[in-house]
């Protein structure tokens, strides 16, 4: 395992921490969405399928348990809840996530390496990955002001893709080996949705200020 490898890990396992410190530490879950959360819990119990038939590390079997418990969790509190829930942004939180779904099922059936449930499932996630973030970005944008937890989630969510795409030029430069097609577009996507937001949090770095997006 490469250093970039387990930065995106470790990133992306942040990005969960720092979402359940929010909900758990604050009983709020303003400004995150629920849509977003539900798209998630989706793609990794539809990715790790394989979590016991398959056994390549701990590690992998560890990770793949955290990611599929912690979305889970995520998504129990701000449905059922007594004191989250209640602070759900529900009418900001309208993007019509079902929509998402459906393109990339779609796309699963039509582009993915071997037509078995188990292959279409893993295009599937991989898809619906790169989309996901979408009802989260717009619901931003729609409340604006945004507040510290919250915008250190999506970035370090943002920044677990970015590393993930540099662990894979520097596996083909040093190893020659070659990630899926399907991965590297998802992962170019994905990476992208994420550009305005990485600016203005930047901007708000710097300045030392309180992130806000535009309308």
């Amino acid at each position: 395992m490469n250093i970039f490898r387990l930065a995106g890990d470790m990133t992306h396992l942040f990005s969960v921490l720092v979402l359940l410190l929010k909900i758990y530490a604050t009983k709020s879950c303003s400004g995150i969405s629920l849509k977003t959360q539900e798209l998630y819990a989706l793609v990794f119990l539809t990715r790790y399928l394989d979590l016991l038939t398959v056994f390549v590390s701990i590690y992998n079997s560890v990770m793949k348990v955290v990611f599929i418990s912690s979305s889970i969790a995520i998504v129990w509190c701000m449905r059922a809840h007594p004191l989250v829930r209640r602070t759900y942004d529900k009418e900001l939180d309208t993007f019509r996530h079902y929509m998402l779904v459906g393109g990339s099922f779609l796309l699963a059936l039509f582009f993915h390496d071997e037509f078995t449930v188990r292959e279409v499932l893993w295009a599937f996630s991989i898809y619906l990955e790169a989309v996901a973030i979408l009802p989260q970005l717009v619901l931003l944008q729609r409340s604006r002001n945004v507040d510290n937890l919250t915008g250190q989630y999506v970035f370090f969510l943002g920044a677990y893709r970015a590393l993930y795409i540099l662990n894979w030029i520097y596996r083909y430069f040093t190893e020659k080996y070659y990630s899926r097609w399907i991965s590297w577009i998802a992962g170019i996507v994905q990476t992208a949705l994420y550009i305005d937001f990485f600016y203005y949090y930047f901007i708000s770095w710097k300045n030392n200020e309180k992130l806000k997006l535009p309308e």
